[in-house]
């Protein structure tokens, strides 16, 4: 379909002759545009996650420059729209807890504005499926610009991966066996430019996710932050949203199901971060595509994992990848397990997308004969702890976990959790099993990634790097271990794991997907029965309004009344 000017949605707000429009155009003129400026052509939202304290995003302003360049250059007039950062680093409890804020934001930003299209900038973890399912909601022509991962960390000769190494060096660190001016060295050498993190944690999982469904433009997920290939993208991306416009070409068109199962394939093949199955759930509710635990854990046991990059991988980093020939590389490896019929933001199919792509290095990018790990990334459990399901990261802890029994060693909070862990005469054994809860959506609170527990400090002294650990909450993308997930439903509303104690034995089947513990089902119930519901952690604000309405982890975590199938669909309301 090809929109003629009169069918703008811009124009319902500029181009009819009476008192609203009226307002509307003087309004603009008191910006300093004339009417030639705006009327008749596509108007671009930027929608822009930049702020001061968001280090990943450090480089949006100039990019913003460069997307505005485009949409000028195609006929389009460009609009910035600042939008909430949702940064990793310094947002607490979690960002997590505003993901579905950034999500209702942009919906609401893009429906009450007089956007024909947006470009949507995001990178830092929870801005992508924020920004994403927000825009999806929305309707309007979209296409996501990541913000790339930042040059790899180095100190003292030695390659530094963010995240992954900042856990690596911390237990050292703990352990004694790293100096205080050591510490100081690698915490300024591990991350040195804007840009997500560096390994296949959960920004660089996001937006590739992202470029898997179609909605970037193609492998624009794996240029690095600071390469100039990523100004031009950004500037393709201007150029191209306002074709997309005037093609009408919607998300609705995009993100489709043979579109999501592509995303889970691609996720699984670059081990992916365990958060990947919560955010790529949500997306896909958002469009009406009903992905589930269980759809994920059948393409994670024949998908293999083929990007060589930490942390699941062993020796490479984000730069590597792209270098290596990037996504487009990975998924031209795995094409015949793709549907390449899909349709994407640049109006070609995913198959015509790829044509052209190489590998450079074989070692980064594995060939199928050879991969990292034989199934995909991520596995999903199910027992009588977790009967709606948990996740872990099999290729990135220790085989010896993947079948295991032992004592449960059970924490209800964060900081008895860390207290316990740095006592070095704690009474545990590597085959305890850890477990802390009270951690999950509605117990964190917002879910946050404290489930990769510290390994308690006597035993980092007898050498012990890793051991089974079980909580409700999430972890970073850049985090490694034994570690299961998302344990659903949470303890706080009364889930199995809330009936566990310590001491009761714990068992992990990972071949056979069960995690279970070894309690009868009649002490269980008499357990459930004494059972009392903790106080709610908000009695106000956002904090109240996301407590009645977030949706657990199997879910996606979304706000039940924000998912596709509730209330009017049919598209926007006739109001102006």
């Amino acid at each position: 379909m090809t929109k003629t000017k009169d069918q703008l949605r811009s124009a319902r707000w500029f181009a009819p002759d009476d008192l609203r429009s009226f307002g509307h155009r003087s309004r603009m003129m008191q910006l300093g545009y004339d009417e030639e400026d705006f009327r008749d052509k596509p108007i671009i939202g930027i929608l822009d996650t930049w702020s001061e304290l968001n280090s990943c995003h450090a480089h949006f302003p100039e990019r913003v420059k460069e997307v505005k360049r485009g949409v000028l250059q195609a006929g389009g007039f460009p609009v910035q729209m600042p939008s909430l950062s949702v940064d990793e680093s310094n947002t607490k409890p979690t960002s997590m807890l505003y993901r579905n804020m950034l999500a209702m934001e942009t919906e609401e930003m893009i429906r009450s504005h007089p956007l024909d299209g947006v470009v949507l900038m995001g990178g830092c973890d929870k801005t992508t499926p924020g920004l994403v399912m927000g825009a999806i909601s929305a309707g309007v022509p979209m296409i996501y610009l990541p913000a790339g991962p930042m040059i790899r960390g180095n100190y003292a000769g030695k390659i530094l991966g963010s995240g992954s190494d900042a856990w690596k060096y911390w237990d050292e660190r703990r352990a004694g066996n790293l100096s205080e001016a050591e510490w100081i060295g690698i915490q300024g050498g591990i991350a040195r430019s804007a840009g997500t993190c560096m390994t296949m944690g959960t920004a660089s999982t996001m937006t590739a996710i992202a470029d898997a469904l179609g909605l970037t433009l193609p492998g624009a997920s794996s240029i690095p932050a600071v390469d100039s290939g990523h100004q031009r993208m950004a500037s393709a991306c201007g150029r191209r949203i306002v074709e997309m416009v005037w093609e009408d070409l919607t998300p609705d068109q995009i993100v489709t199901e043979a579109a999501c199962r592509n995303a889970a394939i691609v996720a699984m093949a670059t081990g992916c971060s365990t958060n990947a199955v919560v955010h790529l759930i949500a997306i896909a509710r958002r469009a009406g595509v009903p992905l589930t635990l269980d759809d994920l854990d059948a393409l994670g046991r024949v998908t293999p994992l083929i990007a060589n990059v930490r942390p699941s991988g062993k020796d490479y980093l984000m730069e590597d990848f792209y270098y290596a020939g990037g996504l487009r590389a990975l998924m031209h490896q795995i094409r015949e397990r793709l549907d390449c019929t899909a349709l994407t933001v640049t109006g070609k199919t995913m198959g015509e997308n790829l044509e052209g792509a190489q590998v450079y290095n074989h070692d980064v990018i594995r060939p199928l004969s050879n991969p990292v790990y034989e199934e995909g990334s991520l596995a999903v459990l199910r027992g009588n702890l977790c009967p709606d399901g948990a996740v872990i990261k099999p290729a990135a802890c220790d085989p010896k976990y993947h079948i295991h029994q032992g004592p449960a060693l059970v924490f209800d909070s964060y900081p008895e959790m860390k207290k316990a862990v740095d006592d070095e005469n704690l009474d545990i054994t590597p085959d305890h099993v850890m477990v802390l809860r009270n951690a999950g959506p509605l117990g964190g609170p917002g879910f946050p990634e404290w489930g990769m527990l510290p390994i308690p400090k006597a035993l980092i002294k007898q050498g012990h790097r890793d051991m089974l650990r079980i909580s409700d909450a999430r972890m970073s993308g850049t985090s490694y271990g034994a570690c299961v997930l998302h344990v659903s439903p949470e303890s706080f509303i009364g889930g199995p794991l809330a009936l566990l104690k310590t001491g009761d034995i714990v068992r992990l089947d990972l071949p056979n997907r069960n995690l279970d513990m070894l309690v009868s089902d009649e002490e269980l119930a008499a357990r459930k029965a004494a059972w009392k519901a903790p106080e709610p952690r908000f009695q106000r604000g956002w904090g109240w309004l996301f407590s009645r309405h977030v949706t657990q982890a199997d879910q996606g975590c979304d706000f039940d009344f924000l998912q596709s199938d509730f209330g009017k669909t049919a598209g926007e309301p006739d109001i102006y």
